[in-house]
């Protein structure tokens, strides 16, 4: 069942719909992103893939005779035995569920999520098929509709009140949708000010999600999942500093710490959207409306420019090289100079529209 028209005339998606028919012609390939000319790292890096672990990787061992490592064995094993009675009662927990079975033990939340990790890995399975499910943080918005594992049936709409990303995504099923895009916002903030703006409904049909920041396990695999379904361009908006290009890549190139899983998480077709550090100099955002690079920024902005999939994006590169130049940053909120809808208005629909992507 096809959803209501609401948004702009045809043409509008003009380019949307160049870009997606390069995209399931390169689908169709089974080919990633590798341009001409370029070779391929000797790393951890696949470019139709993203960050793996590679065979040659280091392991650890763990020891029950070892007083370094006798505590995290026994750690292991105790998780072990109750993904053991999970899988055996067909029944599914949280690693905070874990981690609350016996905090006193665990000590800390993190050595239950490190452990869950170690475990996944280890088995070569993903963290579904042990049934540990991540408590998710993410929401969605727009043109989708699916069913839940349990049956409830589920509308997302372009309200200013989001639907909250699912805990089991693989539950999800027949998912529908008519979107012409996909809108991976970086901060809650500017997500909930698009949907204030009406921005959903003024572009639909589209889908919104935003991780909160660095994405969960569960944003991750919603992207994915729908990159799987449907093939629809994947846009990401990000403000012009090394972290959010950071969430970025994690999304399009998976992080070092799930390189294990990112067969089942990363969507290397991502595109970036903005906020483009060439688009400060454009559109003569001010000097006061900017921030300077720390040293941590400059730190954080020099390892993204060593690592292997700048190779493949040198448009990404030539974005990065133009922050360090400047040593200055700015927040999606710096377009409010220009007004205060600039961001739904003018700035999103242009780039869409006229295909100012990267």
């Amino acid at each position: 069942m096809a959803f209501a028209p609401m948004g702009p005339e045809p043409s509008f998606f003009d380019a949307l719909d160049r870009h997606r028919a390069s995209l399931l012609a390169m689908v169709k390939r089974g080919a990633g992103e590798t341009p001409a000319g370029a070779t391929r790292v000797a790393s951890r890096f696949e470019d139709s893939v993203g960050l793996q672990v590679i065979p040659q990787c280091t392991t650890r061992k763990i020891k029950s005779n070892s007083p370094k490592s006798f505590k995290k064995f026994a750690l292991i094993l105790k998780i072990l035995s109750m993904i053991y009675k999970l899988i055996q009662s067909n029944t599914y927990a949280t690693k905070r569920d874990i981690y609350y079975t016996d905090s006193q033990l665990f000590g800390t939340q993190a050595a239950v999520d490190s452990i869950v990790d170690d475990i996944s890995c280890m088995l070569k399975v993903p963290r579904r098929s042990l049934h540990v499910l991540s408590t998710s943080k993410g929401l969605i918005a727009g043109n989708l509709r699916y069913m839940e594992e349990d049956g409830t049936r589920v509308q997302c709409t372009c309200s200013a009140s989001a639907t909250a990303v699912p805990s089991n995504i693989q539950g999800m099923q027949n998912l529908m949708t008519d979107a012409k895009f996909l809108l991976i916002v970086e901060k809650d903030a500017t997500f909930q000010r698009l949907l204030d703006d009406n921005f959903c409904s003024r572009v639909s049909p589209c889908i919104m999600v935003t991780g909160k920041g660095v994405p969960d396990l569960n944003t991750r695999l919603l992207v994915k999942r729908l990159w799987d379904t449907f093939h629809i361009p994947v846009f990401t908006l990000v403000d012009a500093d090394p972290y959010g290009i950071e969430i970025m890549c994690i999304y399009k190139y998976g992080s070092m710490s799930m390189s294990f899983e990112a067969h089942n998480l990363t969507v290397p077709t991502i595109r970036w959207l903005g906020l483009l550090p060439s688009d400060i100099k454009r559109l003569h955002i001010p000097k006061e409306s900017l921030i300077p690079l720390t040293k941590r920024d400059q730190m954080k902005l020099d390892s993204i420019l060593r690592r292997p999939y700048i190779t493949y994006q040198p448009c990404w590169k030539k974005e990065m090289e133009i922050m360090a130049d400047s040593k200055m940053k700015a927040e999606i909120q710096a377009l409010t100079f220009l007004s205060s809808d600039y961001l739904s208005r003018v700035y999103l629909p242009n780039k869409l529209r006229f295909g100012g992507w990267i």
